[in-house]
């Protein structure tokens, strides 16, 4: 199980990347984040699993246990396998409500994060959200 949400939330992601100057030493470490994230088996790697909208190749599953949501991703790009790791802090382990009532744009914001990546990648980013909060909705 990923400890993003968990043991990692959004706001120790949040003041972790405060301390650093550079972009360069951020993209670091988010993909240092990313490295974190434990690889999803190969069974899970499914076409049904795959967000569409991604650059790269990205999965992501779900379960509900006990009323909240917990989640797993994986990337075949390590920035991307990062950026998951970044949606899950703010997801993770949380209630469909939480899920849905979180600002995940005030977020992003506070991470300065948009603006430091491709269109291609934010749309992908969005695509995650999407897809996690599509999920928060359904149950």
């Amino acid at each position: 199980m990923s400890q993003f949400g968990t043991d990692i939330s959004s706001d120790d992601i949040i003041e972790t990347l405060s301390f650093f100057d550079s972009w360069e030493d951020r993209y670091k470490y988010i993909i240092d984040l990313g490295r974190e994230l434990p690889p999803l088996d190969d069974s899970e790697r499914t076409e049904g699993n795959i967000v569409r909208g991604c650059q790269s190749q990205v999965w992501l599953t779900s379960r509900a246990e006990s009323g909240r949501l917990y989640f797993d991703a994986d990337s075949d790009a390590f920035i991307v396998k990062g950026l998951l790791a970044v949606v899950l802090a703010a997801y993770n382990g949380k209630t469909p409500e939480a899920i849905l009532a979180f600002d995940i744009e005030d977020y992003f914001t506070q991470l300065n994060l948009l603006k430091h990546l491709s269109v291609t990648r934010g749309n992908g980013l969005r695509a995650m959200v999407k897809r996690i909060k599509d999920t928060a909705a359904a149950q």
